[in-house]
């Protein structure tokens, strides 16, 4: 089973044309207008359909990844932790875009009979995050590093509508839905004791539901469906859903994962074509001719999403990215792309992917070719928790090489030049012994380039307000 996850695509450029709800400047109209009778019909459809995308993913994801008796690899049972133990190398093909940076310790689990408790270990000074994740995408609360500091704690996690009593010295973290995606992240320089003490960090995490608090524990055995699609992306599989398929699902998951009360203007709208919360989908107004055209004109919309996102998207210096992530509000294309190309994405404040596909408009990345990227005195990536450029061939996979690097950083420490600048030698052959401590080793042909800020710094320079300006990559004269 491959999940892909997209999120080299942040800088797609050459893709044009489209926005949010409404469009201006694109001919959209018009194509409508040539495909179909009931045009406001159609759009209303086709919004309620981005408007879903996130929930009805998740939920896809979530089958997926728990469809196993027991925790083996990336997948474990409901309620149960998924603890990856070393980074991937080059072989690796479950997820698009890896990291090297840190180890994960993830679960879903259902909050809406029953609030969970997480028990988080003293992490001592190492930089970790534990993102959670509501059905809509949005990270509701992120204990870590950054929030709540490194000591030991204890969290209730419960869902809609929940009013129990929360147990003495355990924080209360309330879920807006039923699914819960735990996703959380542990540094770690990849070093064999590293391994182990992240390992025995990780062995100290405990989730269970409140029911059993104070009580030994032991989580049943998982039920395997033997319908669930194993092999087929995720994204593939809610993608070539039909209109009717897709909307009677999104329908369903709607009775544990309520809508934003800020979302009501939308779903009034959505009423007139039978999708309203609480109740069974009525298909009637979903038109034979639109069962794939509702899909496929609405995964456009929301990929095209990337050239004409009013602000949502930044480019500069060939990467692209974004500071738009985590959290929604009413930007419900904006939400559906970054589900589409980085599902389980952090708030801005924790983490930044810029992403690098081509260095320029007419010239792309490719191995035969010696590149440079360089950081003057003083311009290294401005992060609290940490930086790394990863190289990914064209299908966002780990790059085999000799001596097994996949990322650069400053724990795999480069050597600066005299006057502090940092310049990372991107090719597929060494650049000699005297420069192979700063060597990024690349494919043959054609790759892309994902920088990470984990933590990234609040004030000037910063990537957050624009102020930091992430330098260009630049063929080697």
């Amino acid at each position: 089973m491959k999940l892909t996850r997209r999120a080299a695509t942040v800088g797609g450029l050459s893709l044009i044309a489209s926005g949010g709800f409404s469009s201006p400047g694109f001919a959209w109209d018009r194509l409508l207008l040539d495909a179909i009778e009931d045009v406001e019909s159609f759009k209303i459809a086709s919004d309620a359909y981005i408007y879903g995308y996130p929930l009805v993913t998740m939920e896809m994801t979530r089958r997926v990844m728990t469809n196993v008796a027991a925790p083996e690899g990336t997948h474990a049972p409901m309620g149960q932790l998924i603890k990856l133990r070393e980074y991937p190398n080059a072989s690796f093909r479950d997820v698009t875009a890896p990291n090297a940076d840190t180890l994960y310790t993830t679960a879903f689990f259902d909050v809406g009979d029953e609030p969970w408790m997480l028990e988080a270990p003293d992490m001592g000074e190492r930089y970790f995050l534990l993102p959670m994740l509501d059905g809509w995408t949005d990270v509701f609360d992120v204990p870590g590093s950054r929030t709540t500091g490194e000591k030991a704690q204890t969290y209730l996690v419960s869902g809609p509508g929940w009013k129990g009593k929360v147990p003495a010295g355990v924080k209360h973290v309330a879920s807006p839905t039923s699914i819960v995606w735990l996703l959380g992240r542990i540094y770690c320089t990849g070093a064999p004791e590293d391994y182990a003490a992240v390992h025995a960090l990780q062995d100290k995490f405990k989730l269970y539901p409140l029911s059993a608090a104070g009580k030994e524990w032991t989580p049943p055995a998982g039920k395997v469906d033997p319908s669930i699609d194993m092999k087929t992306a995720v994204r593939d599989q809610v993608n070539r859903m039909t209109a009717t398929q897709y909307f009677t699902l999104l329908a369903e998951l709607l009775k544990r994962n309520p809508p934003s009360p800020k979302d009501a203007p939308a779903l009034a709208r959505f009423a007139k074509i039978g999708l309203e919360p609480g109740k069974p989908f009525d298909g009637k107004s979903i038109d034979g001719r639109w069962e794939t055209r509702i899909p496929k004109i609405s995964n456009d919309r929301i990929m095209l999403h990337f050239k004409f996102s009013d602000g949502d998207m930044t480019s500069v210096n060939g990467w692209g990215y974004t500071t738009k992530t985590g959290l929604y509000g009413t930007d419900y294309i904006q939400r559906a792309l970054v589900t589409a190309i980085g599902l389980g994405a952090n708030r801005p404040q924790d983490a930044v992917y810029p992403t690098s596909l081509k260095p320029s408009f007419f010239e792309s990345y490719d191995g035969s070719k010696k590149w440079i990227m360089r950081f003057l005195p003083g311009q290294l990536p401005p992060a609290r928790g940490f930086w790394s450029l990863t190289m990914y061939d064209d299908a966002y996979f780990f790059v085999a090489n000799p001596i097994n690097r996949y990322s650069m950083s400053m724990r795999t420490n480069p050597r600066l030049e005299k006057d502090g600048s940092l310049v990372i030698y991107i090719q597929n052959e060494s650049p000699g012994p005297d420069k192979e401590a700063n060597w990024l080793p690349a494919p043959k042909g054609k790759f892309v380039l994902m920088l990470r800020l984990y933590w990234p710094r609040e004030h000037k320079p910063s990537i957050l307000d624009g102020s930091w300006v992430i330098p260009p990559v630049t063929a080697a004269s």
